[in-house]
């Protein structure tokens, strides 16, 4: 893949660096020689990014072209607005305090080349805001009030922004970025190169360290080398030609932003941003399956003015469920009505609408594993003894580790041996979110089926979902993958 260093002027970029190649903006934008440059990684450092200048289109056309651009446009357009800079940045808040501690006056101005900045002490404040922003050069504006330290702007700034003072540690740390990334291109041999995001601290990830370890082992026998990474390599996405997101999914959450990034940036990704948008939200959920008439549990949206209907509409017991709820949590049994209006309103707290379920007490819940429109495993999950959901929360140790929570016993079953009824209900529904990795539950009472939720990002634990298939169920994750990024390389 060729390394294109894109600038107004090549004065603005005296740098030489071996296997760096520096082009003008307008040889980039009209050359012929650069619109069929089929692999090309494109650093874009002119002076403006505003939008129809220069820099604005460089980034337009190589999106156009299949290159990989830094910025992408929507990255430059995201950085024109201060609310999006805030809700990028808003988990630094305790990095920022730390790094600039020791700053004295009330304002501070950081200079960031390639996620390094002058001083050392500001280095890992440096690499986060690079990760998030993803603009080969920034300059990030702080302010203090009240005792603590604030974004005021981040934008990026051309190669000829760089003072002369700065102009070696710029060299230095350009240097060391083009360096780290031929090593791991080099390292990176097999055809496709596939990155698993998760969470090593989640006590709840998608799928456990077993797990993992088999999806790995299926992606190198299709010819994919696997690195697992975490939030902190945002910034390493282009590097990749697919995502699977195995850590815990959520709408306003860092693995949303991952899915964003990685979408935009062209790569094969599982879960795609759109169906954690839809999956995440019950609200949505209850909606879509009323509208295609999929049977579901009774179902009431619950706001201030209508809470008086819960009753009359689902009786008692009856089920509260926090939108954007997961494994459990944000969902209420509630037995009386006495006990209703504390915990209506502590969940409208949280949430404009919720939604207000029928209860429906079963042994199990079945689960349909589908994956590109078919149905590739089931699972009976049992509810923990004495218990009315399959997850405990509160419940102390489990498997000789500290946990708080209990689950209970998961089933296998192939997908011949499970009613007929149960896994064309679930294609039925997992239709309605796309064509991603999708686990749908499924309550039976009798004869009668009820659409519980469809999940993004559903579990894969080593010794539960793959009883079955085995390592089989793992090569036909990984054969989806190899299947998309052929299918996107031929532009299809």
């Amino acid at each position: 893949m060729s390394i294109l260093i894109v600038v107004n002027n090549p004065r603005d970029w005296p740098l030489d660096i071996p296997g760096v190649t520096v082009v003008p903006a307008r040889a980039y934008l009209s050359d012929p020689a650069y619109g069929g440059e089929h692999l090309a990684r494109v650093f874009n450092l002119c002076r403006s990014y505003r939008y129809q200048t220069l820099g604005y289109y460089v980034s337009l056309l190589a999106e156009a072209r299949g290159h990989k651009p830094l910025p992408l446009v929507n990255t430059i357009e995201d950085l024109q607005s201060r609310n999006m800079v805030r809700l990028l940045t808003e988990g630094l808040d305790e990095l920022i305090q730390k790094s600039l501690a020791t700053v004295k006056a009330d304002t501070f101005e950081l200079n960031i080349y390639f996620g390094r900045s002058a001083a050392n002490s500001h280095d890992q404040l440096s690499r986060q805001l690079f990760n998030l922003l993803q603009a080969p050069l920034l300059r990030a504006d702080f302010q203090r009030r009240n005792q603590r330290w604030y974004i005021r702007s981040v934008h990026p700034i051309a190669a000829s922004d760089i003072p002369p003072q700065l102009h070696e540690i710029a060299v230095r740390a350009t240097t060391e970025y083009f360096s780290g990334r031929r090593r791991r291109t080099q390292k990176h041999a097999p055809r496709y190169n596939l990155a698993i995001l998760h969470d090593p601290a989640n006590p709840e990830p998608a799928s456990n360290a077993k797990a993992l370890q088999k999806f790995e082992k299926a992606a190198l026998s299709l010819g994919m080398h696997v690195e697992f990474i975490t939030r902190a390599d945002y910034g390493r996405l282009s590097e990749f030609d697919a995502l699977f997101i195995r850590d815990t999914t959520f709408a306003n959450h860092y693995t949303h932003r991952f899915s964003r990034r990685a979408a935009a940036e062209g790569l094969v990704v599982i879960d795609d941003p759109d169906s954690i948008l839809k999956c995440n939200n019950k609200v949505y959920l209850a909606e879509i399956l009323a509208r295609h008439r999929i049977p579901a549990p009774k179902t009431l949206l619950v706001h201030r003015d209508n809470v008086n209907q819960i009753i009359p509409t689902l009786g008692l017991p009856c089920v509260l469920k926090q939108p954007d709820s997961s494994f459990s949590l944000g969902v209420v049994k509630v037995e009386t009505a006495e006990a209703l209006p504390g915990m209506v309103n502590g969940l409208l707290d949280k949430s404009e609408l919720i939604v207000a379920q029928e209860y429906l007490p079963t042994e199990f819940d079945w689960r349909v594993g589908i994956l590109d429109r078919r149905p590739l495993f089931v699972a009976k999950y049992h509810m923990v003894p004495g218990h009315w959901q399959i997850i405990l929360h509160g419940a102390g140790k489990q498997n000789d580790r500290k946990h708080d929570f209990v689950d209970g016993k998961t089933e296998a079953l192939s997908v011949g041996e499970a009613p007929d009824r149960v896994v064309k209900i679930a294609l039925r529904a997992a239709r309605l979110i796309g064509d991603g990795f999708y686990g749908v539950d499924i309550k039976q009472v009798g004869r009668r089926l009820y659409v519980i939720e469809i999940n993004d990002n559903p579990n894969v634990d080593a010794g539960n979902e793959d009883s079955v298939l085995k390592d089989a169920l793992y090569r036909e994750v990984m054969g989806v993958f190899v299947k998309r990024i052929e299918a996107r390389k031929r532009g299809r």
